[in-house]
């Protein structure tokens, strides 16, 4: 018997939503949010009921009957730390996706979405593989200072989700390989994947490793605590460097890689060089993550929206194949591997984690 699922997966200003039969997609939509709309809610949490409504109002235009649905399935947001899976949307993760446990953030959304639907239709609700998912080594968590541990957040769905689909292709057990994954999006995240668990990785989201097109990634810490008390800027000022107006957004004024694209071939050296920096601190991170498998690498693969950029992966491919072979899915299906993770426990592949 089929299973058919209903995935929600909530960004700040639209709510991507698909309808599976097992893998198979039957249809998909981004419904979009204006600004003006968004700006009516005094935090992300107050948008539920119109994000739903808005959902709802969709299927019933596509006459889907939501009642021929086994399972659905949202995005996970910025709950407290835990390990790869897919979860239950308990009354326990239900609140700290309410309250935003680690901050507030649209894909704390996906769960609360996910459960209100389903508990319409008597059906069970999951979420899968949020950004919080945290397996790393106690050595990782290291940084040289005591009250500052590293933490891991980064695009665990879609590393994990490609990390899966390459052993697959392979024929491969995903906890049999050493494998390294590089994220390239807005954001961009490079892990270490051992025996089944992302050992280390690159905070994807405020202060680590590479520089993406909106984020700063790492930073002199010296000049960075000059900048805060410098009494120029305030702390969301600063914040926002680091995260939103980062990276390509503060040297070029752009998060799209088409544009450095085109300033490049129009002769700009300095989207140039930012490019040329981009592709070396990317390296750096890939051979930082070779050193933690211990050089014993059995492929490297890159993903995610820049993962198109053949330029980009051209020159990465060429300053670190030397370590490992090199597989490059572009894009990314969070849809699908939403749909995946809500599966595997639906047919018993595996069992439902309780946070």
């Amino acid at each position: 018997m089929s299973i058919k699922s209903l995935i929600i997966n909530p960004g700040s200003t639209s709510t991507k939503i698909g309808v599976f039969e097992d893998e198979t997609l039957l249809f998909e939509e981004t419904l979009r949010h204006p600004t003006e709309e968004i700006q009516k809610y005094a935090s992300i949490v107050d948008q539920k009921d119109f994000r739903k409504d808005i959902i709802l109002s969709l299927l019933k235009e596509k006459d889907f009957d939501i009642r021929s649905l086994q399972v659905v399935v949202g995005r996970g947001g910025l709950l407290k730390p835990i390990v790869s899976g897919t979860y239950a949307v308990s009354e326990e993760l239900l609140h700290d996706l309410q309250i935003g446990k680690q901050g507030e953030h649209a894909s704390n959304l996906g769960g609360i979405l996910a459960k209100e639907i389903a508990d319409t239709i008597g059906v069970p609700a999951y979420i899968v593989d949020p950004v919080v998912v945290d397996e790393l080594m106690p050595a990782a968590r290291f940084t040289g200072v005591a009250q500052v541990p590293r933490i891991s957040i980064f695009h665990a769905l879609n590393q994990k989700a490609v990390a899966k689909r390459y052993a697959r292709e392979t024929g491969k057990d995903y906890e049999s390989l050493r494998l390294i994954v590089v994220h390239l999006g807005g954001g961009v995240s490079v892990g270490a994947h051992e025996n089944g668990k992302v050992v280390d990785v690159f905070n994807a989201l405020d202060g680590d490793g590479a520089f993406s097109p909106e984020r700063a990634g790492g930073l002199p810490s010296g000049a960075l605590i000059k900048l805060c008390f410098s009494g120029q800027y305030t702390e969301k000022e600063v914040y926002k460097m680091v995260v939103g107006n980062g990276g390509f957004n503060s040297y070029l004024g752009t998060n799209d890689m088409r544009e450095v694209e085109k300033m490049v071939e129009a002769g700009n050296k300095e989207a140039e060089a930012a490019r040329e920096a981009f592709i070396l601190q990317l390296s750096k991170d890939i051979g930082s993550m070779a050193c933690v498998l211990n050089g014993k690498v059995d492929q490297i693969i890159v993903t995610g929206g820049i993962a198109h950029d053949q330029i980009v992966v051209s020159a990465l491919k060429e300053k670190t194949e030397w370590i490992a072979p090199f597989t490059v899915y572009p894009g990314e299906d969070e849809l699908l591997a939403l749909a995946q993770g809500g599966l595997r426990v639906m047919t018993g592949e595996e069992e439902a984690k309780e946070y």
